[in-house]
Parts: structure tokens; C-alpha cells; sequence
């Protein structure tokens, strides 16, 4: 008897464990069918943004995706980002996303490669979300000081 009363509480011990993934796979489909459609980065801000080079998604320089162009479609999480600025070199990629429970925003870039086999994406932060704009905030380590670089996305069309 106390065997099944102990297996009986070990498992529900088990089974009330939550995890707190920082990449829950859980889809927010209201926030992702808000942000279809076509978008352009409108600014990129950051404290010290005068001072301080950063290199966005290990693609460019932060500042070279103002004035880019990101399509996202949200039935099938796929899309594609382009980046469009005479100052600096001319990238277009597919991409993948979806914004999880959370209201963080994963994001991979695919480069000719499915989804599946890119091991390393991003994970921003969603924020002040209308129909015409959104803003995607990422963590970046600064001289040991988490600080925010800010995407400010405004809607095409």
C-alpha cells in the first residue's frame, strides 16, 4: 500500500513539472496573424547607439536594417527578409518564425537550408504590438550589461 501511495505522489510530482523553456514551442496565433503581411524596419535604437557598432543577427551592422523589408506569413510561419540599404551589401533570405505563448518571437534565417536542419536561430521579444507596428526587442551583452536593441517594424501595406 504505501508503495502505490509513493508512486502514485511521485507521479504526480512529475506530471505538475512545468518547463520554462525560453523557446516554448506553444504558438500565440493571435499575435502572429497580427503581424502578416509586409513590414519594414523603420528604426533600430539602442542606448549608446552613437558610440557602440552592433552587428544584427550576425548579419550586419544594426544600423543596416533600417529601411529593410520582412514578409511574414503567419499560416505556414515562413517569409523573407531583405535588407536594401545603398550603404551596405544587398542580403535577401528566407526565413521562418512564429511568436511562441510567451510573446517572444523565434526567428530563423534559412539561406537556401529547410528549417529543420538550421540548429541556431533568435529569440526577440515582441512589444507594443498595433495593427500598423511592432516593435521585436533583442538582449545583447554590452561590457557585462544586458542592454535592448530595438526593431521598430511599420506596416506596407
Amino acid at each position: 500500500m504505501k508503495k502505490i501511495i509513493l508512486i502514485s505522489l511521485f507521479s504526480v510530482l512529475i506530471l505538475s513539472c512545468k518547463s520554462n523553456s525560453a523557446t516554448s514551442t506553444k504558438r500565440d496565433i493571435t499575435s502572429q496573424v497580427a503581424i502578416k503581411g509586409n513590414w519594414q524596419i523603420s528604426a533600430v535604437t539602442y542606448p549608446g547607439s552613437d558610440v557602440i557598432k552592433v552587428t544584427s543577427f550576425d548579419l550586419a551592422d544594426s544600423k543596416c536594417f533600417i529601411g529593410s523589408t520582412w514578409k511574414f506569413i503567419s499560416n505556414n510561419n515562413k517569409g523573407n527578409m531583405a535588407l536594401t540599404s545603398p550603404k551596405c551589401s544587398v542580403y535577401s533570405t528566407p526565413i521562418t518564425w512564429f511568436i511562441n505563448n510567451e510573446g517572444q518571437f523565434v526567428l530563423k534565417f534559412l539561406d537556401e537550408s529547410k528549417a529543420k536542419t538550421i540548429k541556431s536561430g533568435y529569440v526577440l521579444s515582441v512589444a507594443n504590438q498595433t495593427e500598423n507596428s511592432f516593435q521585436l526587442i533583442d538582449k545583447i551583452n554590452v561590457v557585462g550589461k544586458l542592454t535592448d536593441v530595438v526593431y521598430q517594424f511599420e506596416r506596407l501595406n
